[in-house]
């Protein structure tokens, strides 16, 4: 059966059929899903019979395990979390803010695979910005402006000891493992050219940027809060509707996403793992 590749007609997003990733994928294959990958930055694989296996084996091909600091794996796995809310759950929705996952790291991830376990009737919903366009409709005084611009990364404010899912967070059903390596910080273009396709974007967003090399801490916050209204303009954005079965796979390069709920009284799971940073192999 030939692969299939439907745009979704919004910002970035395509839908991919026409694969069993149950079954070990041919090479030639893995090319087409990488190809689709880098023009779409979101790809929505449903109908999708896998198990865990299935989505190590599937991680592995596109360029293996990327590190998954403070969240606990799943028992039996090394590579795997969960991103789980419990029907009757209190505690504030996880990740409902723009980011890029990890960006904080020396080598972050160049992707994020999310396969669907338990998926209520309704709600749920995952936002997708795409930062190629944030950057390419920008003013040219703006992009002069942002151009050479180096951010401040850490992940001080949600996983320090004392942030937003430290000692204070309770209540909550997934584990997430805050610690003090959350202090460190990193640097990273603002605007860097993905490393594959060459193409200038924004990456990651306040929240893990914490400021900007050189400026003075309050322009550098008012600044970032004025590019985060830009960066997740409703012009950029896709909305990805989940399904059971459904494996889906960003660009962590080229995206921003943030999760959504509507799902009061209903159990959400699914199973996460990390693309490794691109070796250039």
């Amino acid at each position: 059966m030939p692969l299939r590749i439907e745009p979704s007609g919004q910002a970035c997003g395509a839908r991919v059929t026409g694969v069993d990733l149950a079954q070990p994928l041919e090479p030639a294959t893995i090319a087409q899903i990488r190809a689709a990958w880098l023009e779409h930055h979101v790809l929505a694989f449903p109908d999708q019979a896998m198990g865990d296996d299935d989505l190590e084996r599937f991680t592995l091909a596109f360029g293996g395990f990327g590190e998954d600091p403070f969240f606990a794996p799943i028992p039996g796995r090394q590579h795997i979390a969960a991103i789980r809310r419990e029907a009757d759950e209190q505690s504030p929705l996880f990740a409902e803010n723009w980011h890029a996952d990890w960006s904080f790291q020396a080598h972050p991830p160049a992707g994020t695979c999310l396969l669907a376990i338990d998926i209520p009737p309704h709600g749920g919903d995952t936002l997708f910005a795409n930062q190629h366009l944030a950057w390419e409709v920008l003013s040219p005084e703006k992009q002069s402006r942002y151009a050479d611009l180096i951010a401040i990364h850490s992940a001080r404010l949600p996983y320090a000891p004392d942030g937003t899912y430290g000692a204070k967070d309770t209540g909550r059903s997934m584990d997430i493992r805050p610690s003090e390596a959350a202090f460190a910080v990193q640097p990273h273009p603002l605007v860097p050219a993905h490393p594959e396709t060459g193409r200038r974007g924004f990456y990651s967003t306040l929240g893990y940027i914490i400021g900007i090399e050189g400026m003075d801490q309050g322009e550098a916050v008012a600044l970032l809060m004025d590019l985060q209204s830009w960066q997740g303009d409703d012009r950029f954005v896709y909305r990805h509707a989940w399904e059971p079965g459904m494996l889906l796979m960003w660009d962590n390069r080229s995206v921003l996403h943030k999760a959504t709920g509507g799902y009061e009284g209903f159990r959400r799971e699914l199973h996460r793992t990390t693309i490794a940073a691109w070796s250039g192999s």
